[in-house]
């Protein structure tokens, strides 16, 4: 059976954390009927109040807790960077947590974090799915995704739309009569990648097409590159696009062991910007994304939900810039 915790009670509720912790501390800033709500959701559930409810204290921590996959960590600096600055002028600490690949459930990283008493969340996640983000408005407590577009009563997002981008990526190519165009798999970022393929099918869409070329990598291979290096003995695309620089590399690198020469037989673009897309020959064309403003922006969103300012805006959209390199013509 399921343990009862003071997040069923907020739900049960319908009142924030906080409302909770007042009426079990005996608080009297609380007012009555909603006091009388809480003890009743408190004893419909079973509910039996642990130490750490009933520490849970009303006076904020001036401390954010910031959720990132370890995974992310090669292109999230600047994110960090941008967070870290809006919270130095706001006066707020930030705590790190990670996740791996072997912690699948956000929930229970959610509450985990939560318990440590931080007075909201932030998270960076291109990993979480549709419903994973659903179950996130079940928190009656302030987070902020950053990457990833939704909103609640509690929620706000900041973020780059990457399927418009796409859009007007692989429309460029269809009005230059270039419609040989390939999405390669990412197993580490199915969202994005979702994404991405929901941008380039709607190009073809307008044009009255069907996107078909999405190479996907057996699981039987270990790495990107050495199935691509199969596949390019068979197959050549005009524009081949991949989601992070790793694998932008492996289409460059295995292209080369066929004598597909980039960007002459055939072109590769980067969606995610990184230093390494300029350091390798040839140069991978990239869209360059507001990282230190996404980290800001969010920082800052959270500031006005602390603070119950009004957020104009919840659903919070930074603008792309492409770069072409010399994987493009």
């Amino acid at each position: 059976m399921k343990r009862v915790t003071i997040y069923d009670v907020a739900n049960e509720a319908n009142v924030s954390l906080a409302t909770v912790s007042r009426v079990i501390n005996g608080l009297e800033i609380v007012r009555e009927d909603t006091r009388i709500r809480v003890n009743q959701a408190i004893e419909k559930l079973g509910y039996k109040p642990n130490a750490i409810a009933q520490g849970l204290a009303l006076q904020k921590t001036t401390s954010i807790a910031l959720l990132i996959p370890e995974a992310s960590f090669s292109y999230t600096g600047q994110i960090i960077n941008g967070l870290l600055d809006v919270a130095k002028i706001y006066k707020y600490n930030i705590t790190l947590h990670t996740t791996s690949e072997a912690i699948i459930q956000i929930g229970d990283i959610i509450e985990n974090i939560i318990k440590s008493r931080v007075d909201g969340v932030i998270i960076y996640n291109d990993k979480l799915m549709v419903d994973e983000l659903s179950a996130l408005t079940k928190y009656q407590f302030p987070i902020v995704l950053v990457g990833n577009q939704m909103s609640s009563e509690n929620i706000a997002s900041v973020y780059v739309n990457l399927q418009k981008a796409m859009y007007e990526l692989v429309s460029s190519y269809l009005e230059q009569g270039k419609t040989d165009i390939a999405i390669v798999q990412d197993r580490k970022n199915k969202y994005m990648v979702e994404q991405l393929i929901l941008g380039a099918s709607q190009a073809y869409e307008k044009k009255g097409l069907v996107f078909k070329n999405f190479i996907e990598i057996p699981r039987e291979y270990r790495s990107s590159y050495t199935y691509l290096k199969e596949y390019f003995k068979t197959h050549k695309h005009e524009l081949v696009i991949a989601h992070r620089d790793s694998q932008a590399m492996a289409v460059i690198n295995a292209a080369a062991e066929n004598d597909i020469k980039i960007p002459n037989d055939m072109e590769v673009v980067c969606v995610i910007d990184t230093k390494y897309n300029s350091m390798i020959r040839p140069q991978i064309s990239s869209f360059a994304i507001p990282s230190y403003d996404l980290g800001a922006v969010a920082m800052r969103v959270m500031t006005k939900m602390l603070n119950q300012t009004a957020v104009d805006e919840k659903e919070i959209e930074l603008s792309y810039l492409f770069t072409p390199r010399q994987s493009t013509k």
